[in-house]
């Protein structure tokens, strides 16, 4: 047995509406700021000759708030921001809180013994040496007696 059903362009624009609402509350993809899902940190990266230099805001936390970790070519960046005042009504309330990590493979080798990590007014700044590269060396085969 087969049901026909109307078509009903307002129906689908509806649809369509919540389709999109869902869309922007989850953040295209990403996890959400608020809540207990961990935010993406934003940063600005820039490179010269010599070094790659990671560029993070976050205010309100110390140096010691934030965590910076390098393992195999993985550079991770967490931290949480505090979560609001209790007990108050707000007006606004659009910074945002919780946990926020940022995890950054690199493609180039670096000099791990010479990374500079610093924090100034809530700007943390990471300048990740460039490994000089080595020259290939030739090995010379030789013929056995």
């Amino acid at each position: 047995m087969s049901t026909t059903v109307r078509w009903s362009p307002r129906r689908e624009l509806v649809s369509m509406r919540e389709a999109m609402d869902r869309l922007l509350d989850e953040g295209l993809g990403e996890k959400r700021v608020r809540g207990h899902d961990e935010a993406r940190l934003p940063i600005d990266v820039y490179t010269t000759a010599s070094e790659i230099v990671i560029i993070a805001a976050v205010p309100g936390l110390s140096a010691q708030d934030v965590k910076v970790i390098l393992e195999d070519e993985t550079l991770t960046i967490r931290g949480e921001l505090s979560p609001p005042l209790e007990n108050v009504e707000y007006i606004f309330q659009e910074r945002s809180f919780g946990r926020f990590s940022r995890a950054l493979t690199l493609n180039v080798p670096i000099d791990v013994d010479n990374i500079d990590a610093t924090f100034d007014n809530g700007l943390l700044t990471l300048t990740l040496p460039k490994s000089v590269p080595t020259e290939p060396k030739t090995i010379k085969v030789k013929v056995k007696s």
